[in-house]
């Protein structure tokens, strides 16, 4: 084809001057390596398609209720960024979906200062708001604070605060029941449900979906909840962590949203045939099975890719970035330091929209815990010293 034609030129005329071994390297690098950054790029645009049909259908049929509003969904995690440490197949794609409150209502985000909680928790609580003068779509609706409660039973739905709520605060638990039972009966009217059968899994603070397909791997799609801050790209997720589920009204901050803008910059800015996905991809490979966490690897290349001009970027640079990954990596876990992206950080591209306390704040260190614990911080020389 006339892309492989191109890929093969470009590798020819990338390949002068290079050692012919680090060229032997790099080809079979290419080989196993871009085939499954394609993969994940060709499964991820599928389930983009599908979500867009299933929140449009659903939207349609809650047009004239008081239940969230569901906004296109948002691709996020190491899959919809374009790099796994799963197998291709394995892979489950996360799609962040932000909720927007109904008419007559208003979100009001509160931190959350019960007991000790390992990230950042906030409730988000739900106000009406007098809508005597609105009109809604050409049919005036009625008005939850100034309208008597008997108009309002017989000639409008319930709001939300006695639906998706507990006391006053949105509750993640039934904001998940409440978006199961209505994918589960859309279903039937998306145009992929000719191809799929879709069975929803048990989830108490998602929407899990393993999509099935003749003579094909089953596709797996989590669809969380977000709640933007302000208008900047840091959302309040309903995805609890590995260590800690939080009550039904807490919401744990997320930058998940703030990563998948960053690597779009990243895309958009960099050249063709650039290898840090593939980076990316090898690197989550090789630390399976360590203790140094995928989060950690992502953060390492993000500060990477703001330090290394992206043109050095370039497939002939492969082993190179690798060696820079490794080597970032290694002096991080010596220092036992290693700061937080999105915190106090003075090479972030403007493009990224971030909370005015996010650009002010002193850097966040990730590796704390080795600073603070000896042992841990000897267990984890002695991991990257295997590597």
């Amino acid at each position: 084809s006339s892309d492989e034609s191109e890929s093969s030129s470009t590798e020819s005329e990338e390949s002068e001057g290079e050692d012919p071994s680090e060229r032997d390297i790099a080809r079979v690098y290419d080989r196993r390596i871009q085939w499954s950054v394609q993969k994940l790029a060709h499964r991820r645009r599928v389930v983009e398609e599908l979500l867009h049909n299933l929140l449009h259908v659903c939207n349609e049929r809650f047009l004239h209720s008081f239940f969230p509003v569901l906004q296109p969904a948002i691709g996020v995690g190491s899959g919809c960024e374009g790099w796994s440490p799963q197998e291709e197949e394995d892979v489950v794609y996360c799609m962040l979906v932000p909720l927007k409150p109904p008419s007559g209502h208003t979100f009001h985000l509160e931190l959350n200062t019960e007991g000790e909680m390992p990230q950042k928790g906030m409730c988000v609580r739900v106000e009406l708001v007098c809508t005597c003068t609105g009109d809604q779509l050409g049919k005036t609706k009625l008005c939850f604070l100034h309208n008597c409660e008997q108009e309002l039973r017989e000639n409008q739905g319930p709001n939300l605060l006695q639906t998706l709520c507990t006391g006053p605060y949105l509750d993640v638990q039934k904001i998940t029941l409440w978006f199961q039972k209505s994918v589960t009966s859309a279903w039937a009217v998306v145009p992929q449900s000719h191809n799929y059968k879709m069975k929803v899994m048990p989830s108490s603070r998602s929407c899990k979906l393993k999509l099935e397909k003749a003579f094909r791997k089953p596709l797996l799609i989590e669809v969380i909840f977000g709640i933007q801050q302000g208008n900047s790209d840091i959302f309040l997720s309903s995805q609890p962590t590995e260590a800690f589920v939080p009550p039904g009204t807490t919401w744990l901050e997320t930058y998940a949203v703030a990563e998948a803008m960053f690597f779009q910059h990243i895309a958009r800015q960099a050249p063709r045939h650039s290898c840090y996905l593939k980076c990316l991809q090898l690197c989550a490979r090789i630390l399976v099975g360590t203790g140094f966490s995928h989060y950690t690897l992502k953060t390492v290349v993000m500060h990477l890719l703001t330090l290394i001009p992206l043109p050095g970027w370039c497939r002939k640079d492969f082993l190179l970035r690798l060696e820079d990954v490794m080597q970032y990596l290694s002096c991080c876990v010596m220092e036992k330091r290693l700061n937080h992206f999105f915190f106090g950080n003075e090479n972030m591209p403007k493009e990224i929209s971030l909370p005015s306390a996010f650009q002010t704040a002193q850097p966040l260190n990730l590796f704390k815990n080795l600073e603070q614990d000896p042992n841990a911080h000897a267990v984890a020389l002695h991991e990257f010293n295997e590597l």
